[in-house]
């Protein structure tokens, strides 16, 4: 008989020595993804900087990674507006210094919306979201990593990009354009000593699925998944880590799925 597995604790992350000393900007950073791997970060001891548009949130995280004695600063911004993210950079030039790994890790929930319903205006804002903010974010922070001719960058999209799914159309293809986004800038920016990759999981338990999903969909969800567990925050945050360190120094243009096995290919 299968059962969901879940670990009652988190293992800690893998330590990679070469992050220390190092300064991370991670979008989406008030929660979820984001916030796990802005803490996985800076407890490498990587000075990050998160992103968000909700203030006590984010100040919440950056706040818990300085007790824990970390180096966090949180900056409100919309990362769909080049111009509120020509400021974040300023800040972080000023406070933490230049950016060696950029985690445009913002993006929409992908609630479903069957296509006979998706507004134009609703089409526009879903890509602005998702793919979008990925392009400005990085033509933001780019410049300084081609002039340092180094630099890591991790995108996310999700197994909505990777094969054809619940969530609406819009979503999708933001997502899968992710990865073609990954792919391209992984092949020109190679030649210039930065490494592009990108992260595509699937159901991740965060808080705002176990708000939204009772246990009895969790674990059904968890059913499909070989390794029959939904993803916690934390493996994606493990993942980014290894993925932002010298140990996939050789790894470029990957998208690495984080599915528990439910992607293969």
């Amino acid at each position: 008989m299968t059962t969901e597995h879940r670990p009652e604790d988190s293992p800690a992350h893998p330590v990679y020595p070469d992050l220390a000393g190092k300064v991370a900007v991670v979008t989406g950073g008030s929660r979820g993804i984001g916030a796990e791997t802005g803490r996985a970060l800076a407890g490498q001891g990587v000075a990050v900087c998160l992103v968000g548009r909700d203030r006590p949130a984010l100040f919440e995280v950056a706040d818990s990674i300085g007790k824990q004695g970390g180096t966090a600063i949180g900056v409100v911004a919309d990362v769909t507006d080049a111009g509120a993210l020509g400021r974040v950079a300023e800040r972080v030039a000023d406070e933490l210094g230049p950016v060696d790994i950029l985690a445009a890790f913002a993006g929409s929930p992908g609630e479903p919306i069957p296509t006979t319903e998706l507004a134009e205006d609703r089409w526009r804002q879903i890509l602005d979201a998702d793919l979008t903010s990925a392009f400005l974010t990085i033509h933001t922070f780019l410049p300084g990593m081609v002039e340092r001719f180094s630099g890591s960058i991790l995108t996310l999209s999700s197994a909505a990009g990777r094969q054809p799914g619940q969530v609406n159309l819009a979503h999708g293809a933001a997502n899968a354009g992710l990865t073609m986004l990954t792919r391209q800038l992984a092949t020109e920016l190679g030649p210039q000593g930065i490494r592009v990759n990108c992260l595509a999981p699937t159901t991740v338990r965060t808080a705002k699925v176990t708000a939204a999903m009772s246990k009895e969909l969790q674990h059904k969800a968890a059913l499909r998944h070989p390794l029959r567990r939904l993803a916690e925050p934390t493996d994606i945050a493990s993942a980014a880590l290894f993925l932002a360190s010298d140990a996939a120094g050789y790894l470029t243009g990957v998208t690495l799925d984080v599915t528990g096995g439910r992607i293969t290919n």
